[in-house]
């Protein structure tokens, strides 16, 4: 049985194999009651979940459940929505936390990146080597704001951080 019908709001189906392996799979309204009629009739049930395939032999399943609008323990996935507002404001609290990092790296990469938290040591990107947050030098002007200088071009003292 094929299906290629979706509706915007998919239940999860909890399935267990003979073997006692778990399964979970997000079934549309339709492919619910298809996977329901393949298990009746014993035949294979194969359908399309976005851009893939999934297949199940009712033969191997020990037992199903079906999470939907009538069960007690609802799980529905939606479609991606449009971040709301507590969310953007979370991630902007994030953000202010932030500081810039301007590497400058013997292998001769440089870079500025953003950093969730201040940081006295880093990794370069492409040679992986440990570049030191050089104090003495502080923040520097960078296409993106200022930044603090990480290198490892010359020996950095060890100082508290500003």
């Amino acid at each position: 049985m094929y299906s290629s019908k979706q509706s915007d709001a998919l239940h999860i189906m909890t399935y267990t194999l003979n073997s006692g392996i778990k399964g979970t799979v997000p079934l549309s309204n339709q492919q619910i009651e298809e996977w329901l009629e393949s298990y009746r009739t014993n035949t294979r049930f194969v359908t399309s979940i976005g851009k893939e395939f999934f297949g199940l032999n009712p033969e191997l399943v020990a037992d199903f459940k079906v999470q939907n609008q009538f069960s007690d323990y609802q799980r529905v996935i939606v479609p991606n929505q449009q971040p709301d507002e507590a969310e953007e404001h979370l991630s902007s609290a994030y953000k202010q936390n932030g500081v810039l990092i301007k590497v400058d790296c013997k292998c001769g990469t440089a870079y500025t990146t953003d950093s969730p938290m201040m940081r006295t040591k880093w990794y370069c990107t492409k040679c992986k080597e440990i570049v030191f947050l050089d104090p003495k030098k502080g923040k520097v002007e960078t296409s993106r704001g200022e930044a603090y200088y990480m290198t490892n071009k010359y020996f950095v003292e060890r100082a508290p951080i500003e």
